[in-house]
């Protein structure tokens, strides 16, 4: 699965990524099934159903309320009869950026508004701040900014910077959840009340609205609609798009097909060898081993003389690992002077995808052929082996 993702460290332009969905990967993918659409969770969006507006309390103006006591959303919503989809969560967070002016690092206040049934999303907030470092507000921070306690946050009473470049004042970033919403519910700045008729860009005034949220399971696509799924998957490669961010400041320079120098696009890519054998084990495995696609197992096909000691079978067995070898086929040939039933666990342990039991069939020009994945035995003469597997790889390869 590709799917859309960051660009990360590297400091592309674009970004993809290479997924295998399996219970042991170490990231989350939001994937559609009905169509194209797949991103990883630091990219994902998804689109909301319409969340109906509550009716504007008295003259439309911002209102307060009492709320003894009441601090999470989930308690305030229940206390007053609302969803936590019509009430706004404030997240007060402190970074550092350089002054223009002296060089100096200094602290700034960052404020985070979404939606009270929403999750925010670490590596979509970096985006956001462009990669600064971010930490949670400290109590004596909350009530310098605020002058409340947390738990009674919200965007009135205060100064917002207009934009990132205002200096010394507090950066308000709305979620693009909230954009276009009426007559919302959130803090108000004072210990015990939260505050109706709530509307982002009217009653105030957000720095820039940003994607902030964490996409769950079950929303719609943005794409086609459908229901989107979330799954952990692992990472076997990588593309990023550098365009001229590294030619350019290396002074990288190749000809054109008129003989003139340009700086070249660039881009890396990268591939998981080792992530792309432990994705085919953990998707294709059961409890007597494993089994690899035939495209990267290291044999196709293992040819097992259930009696090494047998002459008819022995001939057979070297026979037919000749016959699919001249043929193309990568064949491993297990003439040990072992039991049969250790050979067999020993090819199920390895992960070929096919093995050859040649045994007292012989005689009759017939051996039996087991599929790994399935472990489903056929007869197969002896004279058409050849042929048979070449039937095979259309659907295998």
């Amino acid at each position: 699965m590709v799917i859309d993702a960051h660009s990360g460290a590297m400091g592309g332009s674009k970004s993809q990524e290479f997924m295998v969905r399996t219970p042991a990967g170490e990231d989350q993918i939001v994937s559609c099934e009905k169509c194209s659409y797949a991103a990883n969770m630091e990219k994902a969006s998804s689109k909301l159903s319409p969340v109906e507006a509550l009716k504007p309390e008295g003259d439309g103006q911002p209102a307060e309320v009492h709320t003894p006591g009441q601090k999470t959303i989930e308690d305030v919503a229940q206390f007053l009869g609302v969803s936590p989809k019509q009430m706004i969560k404030a997240l007060a967070m402190m970074t550092t950026e350089e002054d223009a002016k002296t060089g100096k690092t200094r602290a700034r206040a960052v404020v985070l508004l979404m939606r009270g049934d929403h999750q925010m999303n670490e590596a979509k907030l970096s985006t956001a701040v462009a990669g600064k470092e971010v930490r949670p507000m400290q109590e004596d921070e909350i009530r310098e900014l605020f002058q409340a306690p947390a738990g009674y946050l919200g965007p009135l009473g205060i100064e917002w910077a207009k934009d990132e470049k205002d200096p010394g004042k507090a950066i308000l970033l709305v979620d693009k959840a909230l954009e276009g919403r009426v007559n919302l519910i959130g803090g108000a700045n004072k210990e015990g009340y939260h505050v109706r008729n709530l509307t982002p860009g009217k009653t105030f005034h957000p720095t820039a609205y940003v994607d902030l949220r964490s996409v769950t399971a079950g929303e719609d696509c943005p794409n086609c609609g459908a229901s989107l799924r979330i799954d952990t998957a692992v990472e076997i490669g990588h593309i990023f798009k550098l365009g001229y961010k590294y030619s350019e400041s290396m002074g990288a320079r190749v000809l054109d097909h008129n003989g003139k120098e340009v700086a070249p696009i660039m881009g890396s890519y990268g591939i998981g060898i080792e992530r792309i054998l432990t994705a085919a084990v953990e998707q294709s495995n059961d409890e007597n081993g494993f089994w690899l696609p035939p495209s990267i197992a290291p044999f196709e096909v293992v040819v097992v003389a259930t009696n090494s000691k047998d002459e008819a079978i022995g001939r057979a067995s070297e026979d037919i690992a000749r016959q699919l070898e001249a043929a193309g086929f990568d064949v491993l040939l297990d003439d040990r002077d072992e039991r049969p039933g250790v050979k067999f666990k020993d090819a199920d342990l390895v992960g070929i995808p096919f093995r050859v039991n040649v045994g007292k069939k012989v005689t009759e020009d017939t051996v039996e052929v087991v599929r790994r994945s399935t472990l489903q035995r056929e007869d197969v003469k002896i004279s058409a082996i050849t042929e048979y597997f070449q039937g095979l790889r259309p659907a295998t390869r």
